[in-house]
């Protein structure tokens, strides 16, 4: 197949992304004129939600894969003296997959183990302000950053359907590249979510989650 085709389609994808950009400045403008925007943010917000409710499965189920492919290489191993490429690559694409695609749900549901030591000190009116300044100064920026480092090389690897470098590894490679961008594509969008509601609950139309509770859902809708 002609690596042109995964060219073109990649670049689609790139300038899809660009008309699409302009959506990340929604929770900005909801600050400023919350009333005609609050419906379409909150239907917004159930639907990433949800989406990363699905990757959530995907994550799921690589676990699930990832420990009976480990099991399997142990037995093989210390039992009969076996060992296979592909099943070594098995386990490693599964626990990518598991991180890659669980990530999203984690930040929606307050998962992520936090470093700043800010956030604690403030409100919930500060914490809010500075969910929105981390999401803005460092989530989007590195994941955006990912995305456009990986365009290229991404089509190239399914362009060439790209395998294992092993001759009896598996000849997915280049669906395991395509973590990388699919796990940016999902934190920016999740990311957008949690603006959302941040900005919702500074202008008052969301309700603010206790302390103790995770901050992720719509508690006002």
């Amino acid at each position: 197949m002609s690596p042109d085709i995964f060219l073109s389609v990649g670049g689609a994808m790139k300038w899809l992304g660009l008309a699409l950009s302009p959506l990340l400045a929604l929770p900005l403008l909801l600050l400023i004129w919350p009333e005609p925007i609050e419906r379409a943010a909150k239907w917004l917000i159930s639907r990433i939600d949800a989406v990363s409710g699905w990757a959530l499965g995907g994550a799921i189920a690589s676990a699930i894969i990832l420990v009976g492919a480990q099991l399997l290489v142990v037995l093989l191993r210390y039992a009969f003296g076996l060992s296979f490429t592909w099943l070594n690559e098995i386990v490693v694409y599964a626990f990518a997959a598991m991180f890659m695609l669980g990530s999203a749900s984690a930040l929606r549901d307050d998962a992520h183990v936090r470093v700043d030591i800010l956030r604690p000190r403030f409100g919930t009116r500060g914490r809010n302000w500075v969910e929105l300044a981390g999401i803005y100064l460092f989530l989007f920026p590195i994941c955006i950053r990912l995305l456009a480092m990986t365009e290229q090389g991404l089509a190239r690897s399914w362009a060439l359907f790209e395998g294992s470098r092993e001759s009896d590894g598996l000849p997915l490679l280049f669906l395991f590249k395509t973590l990388l961008p699919a796990f940016a594509m999902l934190m920016v969008t999740q990311g957008l979510s949690e603006a959302l509601k941040a900005a919702l609950r500074l202008t008052g139309k969301l309700e603010d989650a206790p302390d103790e509770a995770p901050h992720g859902g719509i508690h006002g809708a």
